[in-house]
């Protein structure tokens, strides 16, 4: 059996994101935009809907992954590409609190909701067409 040579295992590296204090409210500069998180691909990869309008690829850089976790609904600051528009890449999560900052500063529109991670959830349900499977054998 081997000596334990580092300094703690699984549990030590754990308990190190207990930091909830403050922090300064970073606003985005050139080549940056914020964006919020349509779904997650996996493989540090998300789908985003940019400020801007446009649909983009995003990756979670590296210093984020596995230690700031990125949900379906967040606000994001992404790093735009010069080479490719398509894609971009995550630089920061916003927050709720401080998203709302945002928002009442004027940086985000309106129409974004910041508290909630139902995007792609149910909206109204009244005009959703139900079908039984014995209706398939009619069509």
């Amino acid at each position: 059996m081997p000596k334990n040579k580092g300094k703690g295992g699984k549990n030590r590296r754990r308990g190190k994101n207990e930091s909830e204090e403050k922090r300064e409210l970073i606003f985005k500069e050139d080549g940056q935009e914020y964006a919020q998180v349509l779904r997650m691909l996996g493989n540090g990869r998300l789908e985003a809907q940019c400020i801007d309008g446009t649909k983009r690829l995003c990756h979670i850089r590296g210093k984020m992954r596995k230690k700031v976790w990125v949900n379906m609904g967040d606000i994001i600051l992404v790093g735009l590409r010069d080479y490719q528009d398509e894609k971009a890449d995550v630089i920061l999560k916003y927050m709720a609190d401080e998203a709302r900052s945002l928002k009442a500063y004027g940086e985000l529109p309106d129409n974004i909701r910041v508290n909630e991670t139902d995007l792609g959830g149910e909206e109204d349900n009244e005009n959703a067409e139900f079908f039984d499977f014995e209706d398939i054998s009619e069509i």
